[in-house]
């Protein structure tokens, strides 16, 4: 994910730039430089760093060791919200966050997310499976509890929507989930969580949700007026669409034949070009790289929280944090809407 002028050797810091803007982002440098930074993470309770780092490359294209240098390099910068699945890598990708919270000591300071529902051994929201699931969890996390647990509502699932809120009214009474929050659901289903929650069961407080300057049409509609009606913090996963964002991959020689290359590909059209330009003139203009560029585009969306970013390397988590502190102006925004439609 790095864009114009990132030396790819360098140290994972953030270092002092010479500003070329004056709306580029603070200088910053030195461990926990991002520590201050905290934003509340709709009615969870929980104060978060306006960036979650996510999992979904761990244990599949980044092995252990990688994955625990890349989470690193994410602390000591300041970060503390993670965010994983059930049904990353199988569950690899929890063991090894779990595996780094512990030989780190970190799980008290770090906000742990965890998408639910899409294990092939425990698939669907009903009350078995969503109970084994968690268990599951957090036996591979090594933990006794899940700070946000994400309900991933899977297409077709068959799960009544009340069955899987008294459920996770039992995980959250007996301590093992913290807050509720909800994946792959519609505006509908939102309202009806509601409207249940106000016969006693938990709330749906955190909404995960596909969202970039590339993808906005499934969100921009009745699902962002429920999410901002009912003050969820909306937390965009596929922040970079699987990568494309950060202007690395142009041409169809760059991708590979692999499903990350093939998710590439889909962008790699006239639409993705003139949105990647648009990214490097603005990045150029603050002197951040193109993924920085997108990540404060979300940012500048009044209803997002915290987006959700994966990492293959260590400068790619420093890459990403730098858009904390960015604010694009109204012609940049322009510019980079103007590019996407």
């Amino acid at each position: 994910m790095s864009g114009p002028g990132v030396d790819e050797t360098a140290s994972p810091r953030l270092r002092r730039d010479r500003a070329s803007h004056p709306s580029s982002p603070i200088t910053l440098q030195g461990p926990g430089l991002g520590s201050h930074v905290r934003v509340p993470l709709g009615e969870t309770g929980f104060e978060v760093f306006p960036l979650f780092l996510g999992g979904g490359e761990f244990g599949w294209n980044v092995d252990a060791g990688a994955s625990h240098d890349i989470l690193d390099a994410y602390a000591e910068l300041g970060g503390n919200a993670l965010h994983t699945a059930d049904s990353y890598a199988a569950g690899r990708s929890e063991f090894i966050i779990g595996e780094w919270l512990r030989t780190r000591r970190m799980r008290d300071e770090a906000v742990v997310t965890v998408r639910i529902g899409g294990h092939p051994d425990n698939p669907g929201l009903d009350s078995v499976n969503l109970v084994r699931a968690v268990e599951a969890s957090l036996t591979r996390l090594g933990t006794d509890r899940i700070d946000v647990l994400s309900l991933d509502a899977p297409r077709g699932d068959t799960a009544l929507l009340e069955d899987t809120l008294a459920t996770s009214e039992w995980l959250v009474d007996s301590g093992k989930v913290r807050a509720i929050g909800a994946h792959g659901y519609t505006a509908a289903q939102l309202v009806e969580a509601r409207i249940l929650s106000s016969a006693g069961y938990p709330r749906i407080s955190v909404l995960d949700v596909p969202y970039n300057v590339l993808r906005r049409n499934e969100f921009d509609g009745d699902l962002r007026l429920i999410a901002s009606a009912q003050g969820m913090a909306v937390t965009p996963s596929h922040a970079l669409a699987h990568g494309f964002l950060s202007g690395e991959t142009r041409t169809r020689d760059q991708s590979s034949q692999s499903v990350r290359g093939f998710q590439l590909a889909a962008n790699l059209n006239r639409r993705g070009t003139r949105v990647l330009r648009a990214l490097d003139t603005v990045g150029t203009e603050l002197g951040i790289p193109d993924a920085a560029v997108a990540v404060a585009w979300l940012l500048a969306q009044k209803i997002v929280t915290a987006p959700i970013v994966n990492a293959f390397a260590p400068r790619h988590v420093v890459e990403c944090m730098r858009a904390v502190g960015v604010r694009l102006s109204r012609a940049q925004l322009a510019d980079i809407a103007r590019a996407a439609e």
